[in-house]
């Protein structure tokens, strides 16, 4: 596995990043392919100790953001890899049947076979105008609805989303244009 740290707001001694690569490493054993780790260290508000890990392999993503109110990375370590290893084996065969053939290795162990939710279910459908604005304009758009998220076309007139983060502000997500 390709490991890629990331530090914010915090300077990380080596023993912390050996730590997260043995604990994520583990999970490599589930992929095919090489996969890489981005691993994103961050103190929020002078004690909370937030670790965000992606994992990419194959095409498929897993992400968990975690943290440890005790200021302790190590937990958080601990804990985003357990949300990780979870997802895994949530959706297992949803994976390895459907969505990507070879995404996981035919090898996952049999103690991960739980039982896997039913099928995804779309439950409404609602169509809406996708209107020129700002980001400004979709994010105030967005607040008067009370809406998580919002679809506009920006001024480029590409399809682009604003949505709420968990941890406060904004978070944009652009399109690449083509249609």
């Amino acid at each position: 596995m390709k490991f890629t740290f990331t530090c914010k707001k915090v300077s990380l001694n080596d023993s912390i990043k050996e730590y997260a690569e043995k604990k994520i490493s583990k999970l490599d054993r589930y992929f095919r392919e090489e996969a890489n780790a981005l691993v994103t260290f961050s103190v929020e508000k002078g004690h909370r100790c937030v670790v965000e890990v992606t994992i990419t392999s194959g095409g498929t993503m897993f992400r968990a953001q975690e943290e440890s109110r005790d200021g302790d990375m190590r937990g958080a370590i601990d804990t985003a890899c357990s949300t990780i290893d979870r997802q895994i084996r949530k959706n297992k065969t949803r994976l390895s049947k459907r969505l990507r053939q070879e995404a996981l290795a035919p090898d996952v162990p049999a103690e991960f076979d739980v039982s896997e939710e039913a099928e995804f279910q779309v439950v409404r459908t609602k169509h809406v105008a996708v209107k020129p604005m700002s980001v400004d304009e979709a994010i105030l758009q967005m607040n008067l609805l009370d809406h998580d998220f919002f679809v506009y076309r920006n001024t480029e007139n590409v399809i682009s989303i604003v949505y709420r983060r968990k941890n406060g502000g904004y978070g944009l997500l652009e399109t690449d244009g083509i249609e």
